[in-house]
């Protein structure tokens, strides 16, 4: 009879799936969302596995994908009722958390999208959500894989492709879009997660007349596009503000086209995610001309800031740039920045960086540090409350960038090189934005995403395909494991039977690694 119940009890809780409210407070035993909770923080309190005995991990089990490893696994995977769901572009598995076994695995149609990674899935109930690489947004059944609809986000024949883990906030499901080469406006969409009807959208660009078009010189140049909102955003639910950021304006190297600050490209925002309104934004890389991207994590923190408890929210930008910013109206209470930079003359009065016009591309090249891979790019970071280091994938670099516009206000408008590169794991304290600790990732750009844990630890990757656990406030390598290839997804962790697994992607293998 105990045995029984047992069963009935375990299936009902498969049944059940997520609820939306779970992810307000995810439990240790679940990864239910992209970030692990709305804050970004990439945190998790477990402490099993620490400091003194994280050198002892064994490998629990592997899961190889039978997908070319061209692109490798670059997705945060789900954990939900002992169930892991992660991505490949045009794939979706389901595997058993505990031993690695395939519950179910989901392959889409091929189509024309640019297959360049896939970063995730996000749930509501019993149901999965999936961008694809042509820009549609697909529902599956989280216990068979079987798709319940799909719908266009954009027309795939126009350029557009999709890359981004949807976000769950109550009954939205929140998707952002990707399209670098052509002529394109970003946008956010919101979805019914029963339907698939389109509840809202939010662009990234204003219309002519609109609160933002005064930022560009005239309606031509705004119809160039940019703004790409490829980069999962976070959530204060006290406040009902969503937090997302933007990509770059086009032509991407020739700003003279599109004099002005390009609003609202390069910009953090603030919506509210019941009706898609802008509430807020700030504006990381006014006038971009370096293809920097501002949709890096922006991060939710709840603590002191110069002797006064405020709600911050952090961002470590592609520009080189760390920026805190009172989240409740988006202004600016520190830029610094937390790489090594030549492009700016320093920050204006709205905490802005000040860019340097003779370090914008030209027909000859110019020598700009970073490179357009950027200080950091889209790897996700991780703030620590125990230690207040917000631990960020950095890269310095070097890059020639060329402007071959020749006039034409369109596309990329000219080229990049890159010089010289080199990858670091920086510690940057968050009130002050100077760097506690850097550990040295090799030469070159690293890919890994970040998590720190109660247990003292951060856990990382380098260049070379090494898996690192590092001690959280000194950067000393204390565990490290080579997993056959570039490690370009995101660690996480998670409990169960009260065993605390850590889950790397390494090429296109899954690896979780336990205490003996």
């Amino acid at each position: 009879m105990k045995l029984l119940l047992l069963f009935v009890f375990g299936a009902a809780a498969y049944a059940q799936g997520l609820d939306p409210a779970s992810l307000l407070h995810p439990a240790s035993n679940s990864w239910p969302t992209y970030n692990g909770d709305y804050s970004g923080k990439r945190f998790s309190p477990l402490r099993q596995i620490n400091k003194q005995n994280v050198r002892t991990l064994t490998m629990a089990w592997a899961f190889q994908t039978d997908v070319p490893a061209g692109v490798g696994l670059k997705s945060t995977p789900l954990l939900v009722d002992g169930t892991l769901y992660f991505t490949e572009p045009d794939d979706v598995w389901a595997v058993d958390a505990r031993s690695g076994r395939q519950n179910w695995h989901y392959h889409y149609h091929a189509n024309d999208g640019l297959h360049i990674g896939q970063r995730g899935v996000g749930m509501y109930k019993d149901r999965l959500y999936f961008e694809t690489p042509d820009a549609h947004l697909l529902c599956l059944d989280a216990k068979s894989g079987e798709v319940q609809w799909d719908m266009e986000l954009a027309d795939v024949k126009l350029g557009y492709w999709a890359t981004m883990a949807p976000m769950i906030i109550r009954n939205h499901v929140l998707v952002g879009i990707s399209g670098d080469f052509n002529d394109l406006h970003g946008f956010i969409k919101s979805f019914d997660p029963e339907t698939g009807k389109l509840q809202w959208r939010w662009d990234s660009l204003p219309q002519p007349g609109q609160p933002g078009s005064e930022t560009w010189p005239n309606a031509e140049a705004m119809k160039h596009g940019g703004g790409m909102t490829w980069i999962t955003g976070t959530y204060d639910p006290d406040l009902n503000l969503l937090y997302w950021g933007t990509g770059n304006p086009n032509p991407v190297l020739n700003g003279e086209t599109r004099r002005g600050d390009n609003l609202y490209t390069c910009t953090i925002v603030a919506l509210n995610p019941d009706t898609g309104k802008l509430v807020w934004y700030f504006q990381p890389s006014p006038h971009d001309v370096h293809d920097w991207d501002a949709v890096q994590t922006p991060v939710i923190v709840d603590a002191d800031f110069k002797g006064q408890p405020r709600k911050l929210l952090l961002q470590a930008s592609r520009n080189g740039y760390y920026f805190v910013l009172d989240r409740t109206n988006g202004k600016a209470l520190l830029t610094v920045p937390f790489e090594q930079i030549n492009w700016s003359l320093g920050v204006d009065s709205k905490g802005r960086p000040v860019a340097n016009r003779e370090k914008d591309p030209s027909t000859a090249g110019t020598l700009v540090e970073p490179d357009a891979l950027g200080a950091t790019n889209w790897m996700s970071p991780s703030f620590s409350p125990d230690t207040g280091l917000l631990y960020v994938d950095s890269h310095h670099s070097f890059g020639l960038y060329y402007d071959l516009s020749n006039g034409k206000p369109e596309g990329f408008a000219g080229t990049n090189l890159y010089v010289w590169s080199r990858s670091a794991l920086n510690a940057i304290e968050y009130q002050t934005g100077k760097i506690r600790w850097s550990h040295d990732l090799g030469p070159g750009g690293n890919w890994a995403s970040v998590l720190s844990t109660a247990g003292g630890l951060v856990f990382t990757a380098d260049t070379h395909g090494n898996m690192l656990g590092l001690d959280a406030d000194t950067g000393e390598t204390l565990w490290h494991a080579y997993g056959g290839g570039e490690v370009s997804g995101a660690p996480i962790t998670y409990e169960l039977d009260g065993r605390q697994y850590l889950l790397v992607g390494s090429h296109n293998v899954l690896y979780a690694w336990a205490l003996p």
